[in-house]
């Protein structure tokens, strides 16, 4: 399982012309069917383990290898679950159908299964689909449909017959367990380009084979997909690393690295100092937000610069939280800035300075706008990097596409792209928010990485500038106590931002399992909580 747990290593992600190259390099060296056989294995498996009870398996065919798979789960399935009706309706034409799925429809056939040609021959062939909605519109939950229609060449939405399947199949009650990935999702992106909203069937659960698609974990995937699992189909675990991956799904690796035991001699100045610049009028409550979540997740002494004059000077509800002057800039070239949060117009002003000597700096909210407009500040950023000083952007959509000069269409259209861009073009660690949260580095050879925790929780006011402080808190640490790096990207800035996501996408969906709304302030208290109860026992 992909989603939820521990801690495990990251995943390599391949779109489908890389995905289809890793296919053929595997498939060369066994023997013909082998690979369609072991995903046929899979899928029938899996499909008993999710409904031990089902009185009745529909599988959903389409045109290529997709399908195939579909027929070979068919056949197995018929030969080992005997007292389960299992039929399919196959989305195909004989004359057109890949050489190993061909082979696979054979097999399913000689095994018994009842198969339905949806559109060959086309004598009654409007019937034939018209009988197959309306029993899918239908079922009930002792059903299961295995969705093999489409799998990752998809090019385009869905339209026509196929549209009216999967039409069909969300209306119903059955369970769904789609191959590779849902029927309709674009698996390259997760989205279709222009906003198009085409049908995209809802599956409880998704079973990727050899290397999951990115789209699984981004844009629309992680709506569509139910519990995501992955099979390498026997072919070892190593085997994605065969193609360049595209990117690579997180699964706590990050994070791991940073619980570890607080020596007994740690003292506050041992943990680094962090500022919060931001706070201007009227949203000083987001530079509250980010320094007490700074606190929260182990930063030493936390400092609070409000750009609002007559904003208070102290937090009530935090007084650890140190308020009331400016850091000097030898204070600034030691320690961490968050910079932006409810900075207003206000911000602008100091971020000459910040730029120019902050070590390490975390650019958010109105500190990116007034970037995206001022090309000085724009030159400003990218020379950090140049003298030895990191950088993280934290944009959510629209604060990307200021940023890039494009708009929301673009960036949400291919959101690993974007990503991408903002990382090279500003030289820094770049974060773009969302759903499957994406972190990329500068380094040459860093793959951006996608974020598997989280959910609908965290889409509320104040729930960046959190994220803002709990990057900060990480990132303070490992300047004082860095961790040995493992690989491109593997920076500290980079580290500190994908543990810090992860942190924050897991305690939103330990504290509000099924997305509802979840206060920043809770939010802050529940990764403290969160935190204390994972950190192992020292012994005296």
């Amino acid at each position: 399982m992909l989603e939820e747990g521990g801690y495990a290593d990251a995943v390599d992600l391949h779109d489908a012309a890389h995905a289809a190259e890793l296919e053929r390099v595997l498939a060369s060296t066994r023997a013909p069917l082998a690979l369609m056989q072991a995903a046929g294995l899979a899928v029938a498996r899996l499909a008993r383990a999710m409904t031990p009870h089902a009185r009745r398996v529909r599988v959903l065919a389409g045109p290529g290898n997709n399908g195939g798979d579909g027929f070979e789960a068919a056949a197995r399935l018929k030969a080992d679950w005997p007292d389960v009706h299992i039929d399919l309706a196959w989305l195909g034409h004989p004359a057109s159908q890949p050489g190993d799925a061909a082979a696979s429809r054979l097999r399913a056939e000689a095994a018994g299964v009842a198969i339905t040609e949806l559109d060959h021959p086309p004598t009654g062939a409007a019937d034939r689909l018209a009988t197959w909605c309306a029993e899918l519109a239908q079922a009930d939950g002792d059903t299961l449909v295995i969705d093999a229609l489409l799998g990752r060449g998809l090019n385009r939405p869905v339209s026509g017959d196929l549209a009216r399947l999967i039409d069909a199949l969300n209306t119903g009650a059955a369970r769904v367990l789609s191959v590779d990935l849902p029927s309709g999702l674009n698996g390259d992106v997760g989205v279709w380009p222009d906003g198009v909203d085409a049908p995209i069937v809802r599956a409880d659960t998704t079973l990727a084979l050899l290397s999951p698609s990115p789209g699984l974990c981004t844009g629309m995937g992680r709506d569509v997909v139910g519990e995501l699992w992955w099979h390498d189909l026997g072919t070892g675990s190593a085997t994605p690393h065969a193609v360049a991956a595209q990117a690579r799904l997180a699964r706590g690796s990050a994070l791991a690295r940073l619980l570890q035991p607080r020596p007994h001699r740690q003292h506050k100045g041992s943990v680094g100092d962090l500022w919060v610049i931001g706070g201007d009028v009227a949203m000083q409550g987001a530079a509250w937000l980010a320094a007490r979540a700074a606190l929260e997740c182990g930063a030493g002494r936390v400092h609070v610069d409000l750009l609002d004059a007559q904003g208070l000077g102290l937090d009530p509800g935090q007084p650890e939280l140190m308020v009331g002057r400016c850091a000097d800039r030898d204070e600034l070239a030691r320690a961490t800035v968050i910079a932006g949060c409810g900075g207003g117009p206000a911000i602008a002003a100091r971020l000459p300075e910040l730029l120019s000597t902050t070590a390490r700096l975390v650019l958010d909210a109105d500190a990116l706008n007034a970037i995206a407009r001022d090309t000085n500040l724009q030159d400003r950023l990218r020379e950090r990097s140049a003298r030895g000083q990191a950088s993280v952007l934290t944009p959510h959509p629209l604060e990307a596409a200021r940023l890039l000069g494009s708009d929301v269409a673009a960036v949400q259209a291919d959101r690993l792209a974007a990503v991408r861009a903002l990382a090279t073009s500003y030289r820094c660690t770049a974060l773009l928010k969302g759903s499957g949260t994406l972190v990329c580095s500068a380094s040459s050879g860093a793959l951006p990485t996608i974020n598997g925790s989280g959910n609908a929780a965290l889409a509320t006011p104040g729930s960046g500038d959190v994220l803002a402080g709990v990057i900060g808190a990480f990132w303070s640490q490992l300047a004082i106590r860095p961790l040995v790096e493992e690989g491109p990207g593997d920076d500290a800035a980079t580290l500190a931002t994908r543990a810090a996501v992860d942190l924050h996408g897991r305690v939103a969906q330990s504290m509000s399992h099924r997305g509802a709304a979840l206060p920043a302030s809770r939010l802050v208290s529940g990764l403290g909580d969160w935190l204390r109860r994972q950190a192992p026992p020292r012994s005296a």
